[in-house]
């Protein structure tokens, strides 16, 4: 079967923050429920940010993908990050990630991006892997980030 691309909406977001939980604890990130709904909600209402899909089997959601706009000077116009990526266990390795990522290349460069960029937990060797195979490079540049937010400190892994 191939993957079929369905645009996520702020209806019932249930579904994307359960996919949501199963990442972060696959990647070992924090996750606060609260905080995540009101970041979705956000998101999926603010067409500007970017876009949201969920990736089915059928008409079964089985994964998602978030891809946020960006500008870069160095890039020379609009970019994009792939912010998350999910697939579920039973979907790996079978070249579903792989026509998600085609899809949603093909779906930036129908937005005027010019490049897309992500990030990689370094511990994650398939992900590294899979990702290097799909023309992602590593520009010897550190992404570095700083929580800026005054009003709740940044959850930290094993807070709920």
């Amino acid at each position: 079967m191939e993957p079929i691309f369905r645009i996520a909406t702020d209806a019932d977001p249930e579904l994307r923050l359960a996919m949501m939980r199963e990442y972060y604890a696959y990647d070992g990130h924090a996750y606060d429920e609260a905080r995540a709904r009101v970041a979705l909600v956000t998101f999926l209402r603010e067409p500007s940010f970017g876009r949201a899909w969920l990736i089915c089997d059928a008409e079964t959601p089985v994964g998602y993908i978030v891809l946020t706009f960006g500008y870069s000077l160095e890039y020379l116009g609009r970019d994009a990050f792939i912010d998350e990526l999910y697939l579920r266990e039973s979907h790996r390795g079978q070249g579903w990630g792989s026509q998600t990522l085609k899809f949603v290349e093909n779906e930036a460069r129908a937005s005027d991006v010019r490049s897309i960029h992500l990030e990689v937990v370094r511990t994650n060797v398939t992900a590294n892997e899979f990702y290097r195979r799909a023309g992602y490079t590593d520009r010897a540049h550190f992404l570095m980030s700083k929580w800026i937010e005054q009003g709740f400190a940044k959850p930290t892994p094993g807070s709920h």
